[in-house]
């Protein structure tokens, strides 16, 4: 890349339940700018998607099947899942 650092990157993100239904879609590819963390994809999630911004700042989320927390990394071609508050008896 002639020296230069990648400015984007694109990553899978996978909604849940109440999430899919706000957005209309279970799997979204998303352009983040690099670096990105969780945080990244969530705001730029909330800020360009139709029904997204109802999504919380902080939801549930796991990187390729594995907890993450706001400031985890996310590099080129990860799954962000993101998932609703749990609940269960």
């Amino acid at each position: 890349m002639s020296g230069s650092a990648r400015t984007r990157i694109t990553v899978q993100v996978r909604l849940f339940a109440t999430y899919a239904d706000l957005v209309g879609a279970e799997r979204v590819p998303l352009e983040v700018a690099a670096p990105a963390t969780v945080a990244r994809v969530v705001e730029t999630l909330r800020s360009t998607l139709p029904g997204a911004e109802r999504i919380p700042a902080r939801p549930l989320a796991a990187v390729n099947q594995v907890h993450a927390r706001p400031e985890t990394p996310v590099v080129e071609g990860d799954e962000v899942a993101l998932l609703p508050p749990l609940a269960g008896g």
